[in-house]
């Protein structure tokens, strides 16, 4: 299933360049990864402070991206400048469930004022969530690491960020967000079950 994972080789090209010099400067892959909960939490904090505020929806959607390009350059710095460890993959896998949960979780506040439903949000986040455990599961079951589609980290976050670049500018909010985010939470646990799946099928009997 096509995923935005898919072209993940072409944007750590574009990065490689800025991970040698962080790497140069004595940045540790880790470090990114903290830096990258702590600024996603300060954006749920950010949405609990100021619901229904629009500008600070497209700042949130801002820091989607950022958080996307910090994840991708804490890998590139583990693989590509021999800091692997048992602590960092601890780090980035704990520290992205709790990203995820911390930042989307606060946005059924956020969005609230705005006529989004509370609980959608809610089960968006929650399902979030559960797509990253079920690809976490797959090392422990002698599969590898599942990052199937189609409503992956990076579809999650891509697809949340346009809702709030849209609500941004003025675009009203309602029912139809609350739809929207429904269908992306339908997504999500249809990744979870392809995942599981794959795990199955590919792990040790």
């Amino acid at each position: 299933m096509p995923t935005l994972y898919d072209i993940k080789p072409q944007f750590q090209a574009l990065l490689r360049p800025l991970v040698a010099k962080l790497a140069a400067a004595g940045v540790t892959a880790n470090q990114i990864t903290v830096g990258a909960t702590i600024l996603s939490l300060a954006g749920g904090a950010l949405c609990l402070l100021a619901p229904g505020n629009r500008p600070v929806l497209g700042a949130i959607a801002a820091l989607l991206a950022v958080r996307m390009g910090l994840n991708a350059i804490d890998g590139m710095l583990a693989r590509e400048h021999n800091q692997k460890s048992r602590v960092g993959l601890i780090y980035n896998e704990v520290g992205d469930l709790v990203s995820d949960f911390g930042l989307y979780l606060p946005l059924g506040v956020a969005l609230q004022p705005l006529g989004v439903s509370t609980w959608a949000v809610i089960g968006f986040a929650f399902a979030a969530v559960l797509a990253e455990f079920a690809g976490v599961l797959g090392p422990h079951l002698g599969a590898p690491r599942r990052y199937d589609g189609p409503m992956g980290k990076s579809d999650r976050a891509i697809g949340i960020a346009i809702l709030l670049i849209l609500l941004a500018f003025g675009l009203p909010g309602g029912a139809w967000v609350s739809i929207v985010i429904a269908v992306m939470t339908g997504l999500a646990l249809w990744t979870t079950l392809r995942r599981a799946k794959a795990i199955l099928d590919e792990g040790a009997p």
